[in-house]
């Protein structure tokens, strides 16, 4: 087995992922909203381009059965049923809805992720579970970490490097790549407490200062549930897997 990861969705090279389970990680936020979303009776999470998109497909004969959700350079989008944030999809009446989700960059890097031969979701709250079912897989693994508008995040980095190091445990053999080992040192900095990446991640002080610490603190809490969702391209949808 060979781990590599990517550092932002722009890195992501879909002609290498064939034969390859893919973890997609967006720590703040839609990795943890999506995960948020089925854990609350979402019945799917349809990740798409761009908000016209979403609007468009969620009114092709889905009546009250769609949501819209998203956010654009961490804002909410005017008109939207929801924006993306773990707090609102806790409170949310979800159970029995698929929602039509698009972000600046953990939806970019679900879509570049189409051509692995299994596409998870992870976050530091399934990290455990999410790298349990990814080394069950016994394919090469490609964690996928958003970034932040082409830009590397420390959040991503560290968790993808949690991820490295589950995996490791469960395949000792498996060969790291140069990046993967880099991520691995990253998150063992942070393993003990990640509550840290409050202070250290940029975009979480930005979320902060925007008056968004409820979501970075919902964000930030390592392995608060097994549920492992499971984007399948074939049916364009991510759903829930609980092991």
């Amino acid at each position: 087995m060979r781990i590599d990861v990517a550092p932002t969705a722009d890195a992501v090279v879909p002609a290498e992922l064939g034969g390859v389970t893919a973890l997609v990680i967006d720590v703040l936020r839609a990795s943890t909203t999506i995960i948020t979303a089925l854990a609350n009776g979402c019945v799917a999470i349809v990740p798409v381009a761009d908000p016209a998109d979403a609007r468009r497909r969620a009114g092709d004969g889905w009546h009250d059965g769609a949501l819209v959700a998203g956010e654009r350079q961490g804002e909410p989008i005017p008109g939207f049923d929801l924006s993306n944030s773990p707090v609102e999809f806790q409170t949310a009446h979800l159970r029995g809805k698929t929602v039509f989700f698009t972000t600046s960059n953990g939806t970019r890097a679900l879509l570049a992720a189409r051509a692995a031969a299994a596409i998870g979701v992870a976050a530091l709250v399934n990290v455990t579970a999410a790298a349990a079912w990814a080394a069950g897989a016994g394919r090469d693994v490609a964690i996928l970490c958003a970034g932040s508008h082409g830009a590397w995040a420390l959040e991503d980095w560290a968790c993808g490097g949690l991820a490295v190091e589950r995996i490791l445990a469960a395949v000792p053999t498996a060969v790291l790549t140069e990046a993967a080992r880099d991520a691995l040192e990253t998150g063992r900095r942070y393993g003990a407490d990640v509550g840290r990446l409050k202070r250290d991640a940029p975009w979480a002080r930005r979320l902060i200062a925007a008056g968004r610490s409820a979501d970075v603190d919902a964000c930030l809490r390592l392995d608060t549930t097994k549920l492992v969702p499971r984007y399948v391209p074939d049916v364009d949808k991510i759903v829930g897997d609980h092991g």
